[in-house]
């Protein structure tokens, strides 16, 4: 007789139940992603889209100029490199002149055969017929010998050459490539504060560009932002190099050397020393200070740094100290000013 017993139901597994969990918390997540991401940019208000845009256009000039020094540094080292290619290309042409020469040498002694000193001396008919042909014979072999020795010279220096081009052409490779990287993070930054202006209304557009416009007090400022800026950067590039009494870099400098050197880098010349730097551009007091100014200090004007901001500066301290950052207010404070 058959009996009449409920269907056992079939218990998940473990494996089963963590799928099931897994999709269920992977498919709340997305949506909360989804949602962030999708409205986040929705939720902010004019005030913040405006913030929003600053940062990038920020960050989109601070880009710009890393791939201003990017491209700079590959132009210099693209015309290094040309110029050490045409060099190898003269030095590989006298070197296989040189070796000519030495072959062709060669060549000659082994057709006319050479002779033990004895024996000559014994088959020539006169002594003094034989101390000239020796004498030949020894001037001709010193010719070989320094022959030998230019070529050595000129090998080595091939070299030396060939490697400094492979050298300068990594250089270039990687300025290039951090050009491109620069490059791609300015149209990335100006296409995102792009999309976030968009998402405004023409109303709050025009309102957005009437604030900006009512900013450009500090219009005069801008101006020199990316001249400084590329100062500023050299000066942080330099950090950590020795001072070097009456050194203008790169490997070295003194106080007025590091920021003449940082200065010309963003394509501004000025004069050697701190007493004729402080008269360079228009002099602005401590509390106008911005990034790339000049400060000086002493009552002779006898040290100057490059300010950073935050009451920062990069100065060369003194030998036996590297180029470090420091504050403003370590030492006395006696002028400033701002190349032009």
């Amino acid at each position: 007789m058959a009996s009449h017993r409920k269907p056992k139901q079939r218990s998940l597994t473990s494996g089963t139940i963590r799928a099931a969990a897994l999709l269920a918390l992977t498919g709340a997540a997305s949506a909360t992603l989804l949602d962030g991401t999708g409205h986040a940019e929705n939720r902010l208000t004019p005030a913040q889209v405006k913030a929003k845009v600053d940062e990038y256009q920020r960050e989109a000039e601070e880009a710009t100029e890393k791939y201003n020094g990017a491209r700079e540094k590959a132009d210099k080292a693209r015309l290094r490199l040309e110029a050490l290619r045409d060099q190898a290309a003269r030095r590989t042409t006298r070197l296989n002149t040189a070796r000519n020469a030495l072959g062709a040498f060669a060549t000659a002694q082994y057709r006319s055969g050479t002779i033990a000193p004895a024996l000559q001396l014994a088959l020539s008919s006169s002594p003094d017929q034989y101390l000239e042909r020796a004498s030949l014979a020894e001037r001709a072999g010193s010719r070989q010998a320094a022959l030998i020795a230019t070529i050595g010279r000129q090998e080595r220096k091939l070299r030396q050459v060939r490697g400094e081009a492979a050298d300068r052409l990594a250089a270039l490779r990687a300025s290039r490539t951090a050009a491109a990287h620069h490059k791609r993070t300015v149209q990335e930054k100006l296409a995102a504060a792009d999309r976030l202006l968009a998402r405004l209304t023409l109303e709050q557009r025009q309102r957005l560009l009437a604030t900006r416009d009512a900013d450009k007090a500090a219009g005069s400022l801008a101006l020199v932002a990316g001249r400084a800026a590329r100062a500023v950067s050299y000066a942080y590039a330099a950090l950590g190099k020795p001072y070097v009494w009456g050194a203008t870099g790169p490997h070295g400098y003194d106080c007025s050397g590091l920021t003449q050197a940082a200065w010309r880098a963003a394509g501004v010349a000025l004069p050697r020393t701190t007493y004729t730097q402080i008269n360079a551009g228009r002099r602005v007091t401590r509390d106008q200070l911005a990034p790339g100014d000049l400060v000086f200090f002493y009552s002779g004007i006898s040290h100057v740094g490059l300010y950073i901001g935050g009451g920062r500066m990069i100065h060369a301290p003194h030998p036996g100290a590297p180029v470090r950052m420091a504050s403003v207010g370590d030492m006395p404070f006696a002028g400033a000013a701002r190349p032009a």
